[in-house]
């Protein structure tokens, strides 16, 4: 099973509006592109499709989202609406990978940078845990630890211990993929056994400088995807920088 991560395309309803480094309708297109070579079986996306949060931004994310050739999903991120999302497309909170199963989580908190699941998500993610101890790879769109760059950790995932603290007890739990941080990122989760890996991907719009204390923009990056591999109980997983 192959799965490609695409995240935070901050799009405008403009389809020639620019982001500090480019066109990001334009962008986005030269990653589908290279993304479809792939052959994926499915395609994620991981929030911030939209910057201006209009329908039509997310009516030009369906079209160019659609040529992929294989089934795609996404999910909200804290620049999204979802009540405008799913007029355009379902938000899935779930999705059957064979042997293994893709939980998307919702952290957005409206009208906030930062994430937060809250008691109520973990305690149904831990009620669908339970029902299911297939290999399992959770998608949400903030990261649940530190990456390392300040101003992106005080926006990141508030309640990070508590999802740590649920996840504990469910060992199928293997690999966690999120968006929000704009690059490239390889973590392992904060508790004893370090099971549970945690991957970043890059936009597929402007690049973050990593290790950055302040906002800064890496200009000598690119946009890119992640690819995950799924096989059995394993999984491996890369990323790819598309040129422009």
């Amino acid at each position: 099973m192959r799965l490609v991560q695409i995240t935070d395309c901050h799009l405008h309803a403009d389809p020639q509006a620019r982001s500090r480094a480019g066109i990001p309708l334009r962008q986005l297109e030269r990653v589908v592109a290279a993304a479809a070579s792939e052959r994926p079986d499915l395609v994620l996306v991981t929030g911030d499709v939209s910057q201006d949060e209009t329908a039509a931004s997310y009516q030009l994310a369906e079209r160019t989202l659609s040529r992929l050739g294989c089934p795609w999903f996404w999910m909200a991120g804290n620049h999204d609406q979802p009540a405008l999302m799913t007029a355009v497309r379902e938000i899935q909170s779930e999705v059957d990978l064979d042997g293994w199963r893709l939980l998307l989580l919702d952290t957005r908190v409206s009208g906030q940078p930062h994430g937060e699941l809250g008691e109520a998500r973990l305690a149904s993610l831990a009620e669908r845990l339970e029902a299911d101890d297939r290999p399992t790879l959770i998608a949400m769109h903030h990261p649940p630890l530190a990456i390392g760059s300040e101003w992106l950790d005080a926006i990141g995932l508030v309640d990070g211990e508590a999802l740590w603290q649920t996840l504990a007890a469910y060992p199928q739990v293997r690999l966690v993929l999120c968006g929000h941080i704009h690059q490239a990122f390889a973590g392992r989760a904060p508790r004893p056994d370090g099971a549970v890996a945690v991957y970043g991907c890059p936009s597929t719009t402007d690049q973050f400088l990593p290790g950055s204390a302040e906002f800064a923009i890496d200009e000598a990056s690119r946009p890119g995807y992640r690819v995950v591999e799924l096989g059995g109980d394993e999984w491996c997983t890369w990323v790819e920088r598309v040129d422009l």
